[in-house]
């Protein structure tokens, strides 16, 4: 990822890196994460519960870059960043941005999502985001040992 590029375009804003808003991030979508999941998967929730993984995954973006020493100034470098994650299964990222397309058609355009597209999310986050999650924890104390 060239970060000076996003830089350039003001895509990300170079920051002290920020631990405690690291955290927070990754605390606010484990516990929406454990909400959604606990929902029924049906005609009428699969927009909610798309859209709700779609942020929590995102929320893991954003503490990555902050973690980083950066602000991310929209969603697809939230993405982008996670893209980069050295995980098991990391073809699957390339999924993000299909889902970033169908969450945006959904606030900005009323689609309504399947619950095909809703399953999809959520298989993707067990094959990837707790990875990714763990990853991110691994990250943030390491950080803490070192201060």
């Amino acid at each position: 990822m060239d970060i000076e590029f996003l830089k350039s375009m003001g895509k990300i804003k170079k920051i002290a890196p920020d631990l405690h808003r690291a955290k927070s991030l990754i605390e606010s979508s484990e516990k929406t994460i454990a909400t959604i999941l606990r929902m029924e998967l049906s005609d009428e929730t699969s927009t909610i519960i798309f859209r709700e993984m779609y942020e929590c995954i995102r929320q893991l973006g954003d503490a990555k870059w902050w973690l980083e020493g950066y602000k991310p100034k929209d969603h697809e470098v939230s993405m982008a960043i996670l893209k980069e994650e050295e995980i098991s299964n990391s073809a699957k990222l390339e999924n993000l941005d299909r889902f970033r397309d169908i969450r945006h058609n959904a606030n900005y355009s009323g689609y309504i999502i399947p619950k095909i597209n809703a399953v999809e999310i959520i298989e993707f986050w067990y094959e990837c985001g707790e990875e990714i999650l763990e990853n991110l924890k691994s990250e943030i104390q390491m950080q803490d040992n070192e201060s």
